[in-house]
């Protein structure tokens, strides 16, 4: 095996106790599960693209650590915003003092906020949207239909927007991933930007609701993924909760009790990094264990739970895992 680089080091020397340790535990576990030739889920909530989760995420997309990805569709959007109009973005590191009419000076401005950075609106939203529309409407035409992440595949390989890009290329996770033509299932793309933006068009009678893939399309999608790539296990990293975790982690209890295909295996490794207070039936601060009781996960399956600042903590655990 070869040698962990300063970073790793680093944190096997003093993350020792406490979510610390859950942190090098998960970390290990992860490693544990590829060295055996499972394969890994990781599904992204919150802001995470925004956060330039892309500078250490798609490394571990290069090196084949994860194999398929659940994520909303903002992450799906923000992490290409981010490449075409970084530049643009405003940070406001005094978000917490802000009165409610500075909050609507940034609307004005075309600034929306995601707690201390702010993505601009006209280089970054309509920067896409009108690209975007481009393949939606030839598709639309054709009569042919694709899933969210398709599209946004589509938009990257086709190089229309290389004349804005304003970050290394190699920091972006979905132009990583659209090189890989790596599997995402992204549930409830709609209430997203370019969602949002595309309900608009089929409101005006510009595109077919039908031209977009469903939610049930991308869940009968992963039924047959994850049929297909569980003979050695499939772990699941969740950052943070919500519906980029709930969604495909459901896929199992649905094969094994609606399809009744009792021989579907439980996922074979679950850590999921979340700040979410554990009470109050919230899915996100339920305890992995809750899991067991809806057919997720086994008795035995490694569980970790590390109850952090996912920016914090996800950046860490991928270095560990690329031996940084």
């Amino acid at each position: 095996m070869t040698t962990k680089g300063p970073i790793s080091q680093f944190i096997e020397q003093h993350y020792l106790h406490f979510n610390a340790a859950a942190l090098v535990d998960a970390a290990k576990g992860y490693e544990a599960q590829l060295n055996n030739g499972a394969k890994m889920l990781v599904s992204l909530a919150g802001a995470m693209s925004t956060a330039e989760l892309g500078k250490s995420f798609a490394e571990m997309i290069r090196q084949d650590k994860v194999q398929i990805i659940s994520c909303t569709g903002a992450n799906l959007e923000e992490d290409i915003m981010n490449l075409v109009a970084h530049s643009h973005y405003k940070r406001v590191p005094n978000y917490r003092d802000l009165t409610p009419q500075e909050e609507w000076n940034l609307l004005e401005k075309g600034l929306n906020r995601v707690t201390d950075t702010c993505i601009p609106e006209e280089e970054a939203f309509r920067r896409l949207q009108q690209h975007i529309f481009e393949i939606w409407k030839d598709t639309d035409i054709k009569g042919e239909r694709y899933l969210p992440h398709e599209y946004m595949y589509k938009m990257l390989l086709s190089g229309v927007l290389e004349q804005y890009y304003e970050i290394d290329l190699k920091d972006s996770w979905m132009y990583a991933a659209a090189e890989k033509n790596l599997p995402i299932v992204c549930p409830g793309w709609e209430d997203s930007t370019m969602g949002n933006i595309f309900a608009s068009y089929v409101l005006k009678g510009e595109l077919k609701a039908s031209t977009m893939k469903s939610g049930i399309e991308y869940m009968t999608f992963l039924a047959d993924w994850y049929t297909e790539n569980s003979s050695k296990g499939i772990g699941f990293f969740q950052i943070g909760g919500g519906i980029a975790g709930d969604f495909p982690i459901c896929v199992v209890p649905m094969l094994y009790q609606d399809m009744e295909r009792t021989d579907t295996p439980f996922w074979s490794y679950f850590c999921q990094i979340s700040d979410s207070t554990t009470s109050y039936g919230s899915y996100s601060g339920a305890v992995p264990n809750e899991k067991i009781t809806w057919g997720k996960l086994d008795i035995d399956t490694p569980k970790f739970i590390i109850e952090s600042d996912a920016t914090i903590v996800a950046p860490l655990i991928f270095a560990y895992l690329l031996g940084m």
